[in-house]
């Protein structure tokens, strides 16, 4: 049998809302899942790329790669780097089935520097989609979850699709990256019309080549988007 919390993630959510909580990093109580202190001492705001997210020096706008080959988004913007704590903290959100960290991690990401302006300025938040038997085993999509508390009044998890699973990514360079997700992405077809002249936002919960979200991006640029701005939970980034 089903476990029906799996389907109901807003409501799981609504409850553990209302449950005091421990600091998952610190261990502070009472406290949310991740307190302030927590986020202002490892989620500090950090110069990256305006085109891929990853670490630039202050003065620059754009890395090498992106003024070389620009990705099709107008801009990314992520939250944090992909470094403890929050790899544990997102695999508790997204392979553990609970969804009640969205909230937490939904606030994580607005308080990130330009975003609140980002959504504002949007016409559509379109998460990530996942393929169909993906969203069947983690029960929910953990991308969906973050743009709805987000901005639940733009956010629409039907107008792009994922059409196809695809193979492992890890291991692969960029470039087969991208050609693993060739055709991957789709805009409902009787809804494609509804991205044209529309500034977008592309929510995901990891970045890291930016494969996916550039297919995602590709599409939507195909289908007419005047702007199209990413916003990743966290980022993962070249060694030091």
């Amino acid at each position: 049998m089903s476990n029906p919390w799996r389907r109901r993630p807003s409501l799981l959510s609504s409850l553990l809302a209302r449950v005091p909580s421990q600091c998952a990093v610190c261990r502070a109580w009472p406290s949310r899942p991740v307190c302030d202190a927590c986020v202002t001492r490892f989620a500090p705001p950090a110069a990256r790329c305006l085109g891929c997210a990853l670490p630039v020096p202050h003065e620059v706008a754009r890395c090498g790669e992106c003024l070389a080959h620009p990705p099709p988004l107008d801009a990314c913007l992520a939250a944090c780097a992909y470094v403890w704590p929050w790899p544990d903290c997102i695999a508790q959100f997204k392979f553990r089935g609970r969804a009640g960290w969205a909230a937490p991690l939904a606030t994580l990401l607005r308080s990130a520097p330009w975003v609140e302006p980002a959504l504002e300025q949007s016409d559509l938040v379109l998460p990530m989609p996942l393929a169909p038997g993906r969203l069947r085993e983690r029960g929910f999509n953990q991308a969906h979850e973050l743009a709805r508390r987000l901005a639940p009044q733009k956010t629409d998890a039907r107008l792009l699709l994922r059409t196809r699973e695809t193979p492992a990514q890890s291991g692969l360079a960029r470039a087969e990256r991208l050609r693993n997700l060739r055709g991957a992405f789709a805009l409902e077809p009787l809804r494609a019309e509804a991205v044209r002249g529309r500034r977008i936002v592309l929510v995901d919960d990891v970045m890291t080549s930016g494969a996916s979200l550039f297919s995602a991006a590709q599409v939507l640029r195909t289908g007419g988007a005047a702007h199209i701005t990413a916003l990743v939970l966290a980022r993962t980034d070249p060694p030091a």
